[in-house]
């Protein structure tokens, strides 16, 4: 694992203008105050029997000021029916409370938190808030960009509960969890900027990983990604998550995911 990182890191050259906006975490900064953000999340996810279960996440982003950020999220999936059923929500919100900006580089670290509810059957050791769970998470994420690279690395804590219907979580099952991530990101397309109407195109590859808290069990995963920015304003991600090890039981580690968002500026100022 340390080799991998160390050959992305590698092959990172620092130049000028980086994206920071990741499509499995959040960074330290904050969309534009008086922002507001549209944004689906779909998952395609394969059980362990081959099945390809639909996972979508619409969800809503206000930038309330240049400290403050709050998403509302909601939850369906296709894992239990045979369409569509709503599993749960999110609401969710990020406090920066550290900023240093120089030429062509800044430093950003944010406290945030999760709180999630939902109804779906709890059927692996894996904790999610962001889907399966529910419960919370709160945790810390700095991010540092460098003309066209950043870095982003968030630690949280996570707990959950029984879910709703009469889901109880098992008590032999660790309830509680510590989350970790690494993710890295290059501006590939413009070389030069001649226009806001430039397409940007940003290569990606996130780490995510989970260590139970009661029994030490722990997965890592790796999530490439390619993302284009269109018109400053819309965006699509690509990306593929696949499970580099793991010790715990997951029903669906791999798969693919695609991500649309748009942003309207000004619109609370």
């Amino acid at each position: 694992m340390k080799q991998i990182i160390v050959f992305i890191l590698l092959g990172f050259s620092l130049n000028s203008n980086a994206q920071e906006l990741f499509v499995m975490t959040e960074p330290a900064s904050n969309m534009p105050a008086g922002a507001i953000g549209i944004r689906a999340m779909n998952s395609f996810m394969y059980e362990k029997d081959g099945t390809l279960n639909y996972h979508i996440m619409p969800e809503i982003m206000w930038g309330l000021s240049a400290k403050w950020m709050f998403h509302l999220q909601g939850f369906l999936s296709n894992r239990a029916t045979s369409g569509l059923k709503t599993e749960g929500g999110s609401v969710y919100a990020k406090y920066r409370i550290f900023s240093r900006d120089d030429l062509h580089t800044h430093f950003r670290v944010a406290a945030y938190g999760r709180y999630s509810l939902n109804n779906a059957d709890i059927h692996q050791e894996e904790l999610e808030t962001m889907g399966h769970n529910t419960g919370y998470e709160a945790g810390l994420v700095a991010t540092k960009l460098v003309n066209k690279v950043a870095i982003s690395s968030t630690i949280s804590f996570e707990k959950v509960f029984d879910n709703f219907n009469g889901n109880k979580f098992p008590l032999s099952q660790s309830n509680n969890a510590t989350n970790y991530t690494l993710s890295l990101g290059k501006l590939m397309y413009p070389k030069k900027y001649f226009s806001l109407k430039q397409t940007n195109i940003n290569l990606m590859c996130e780490f995510l990983g989970q260590t139970l808290n009661r029994n030490g069990k722990s997965y890592l995963d790796i999530v490439p990604s390619l993302q284009f920015i269109i018109l400053s304003q819309a965006r699509i991600d690509l990306a593929f998550r696949k499970e580099l090890y793991s010790s715990m039981y997951r029903t669906a580690p791999n798969g693919f995911m695609i991500k649309l968002e748009y942003t309207f500026f000004n619109v609370t100022k």
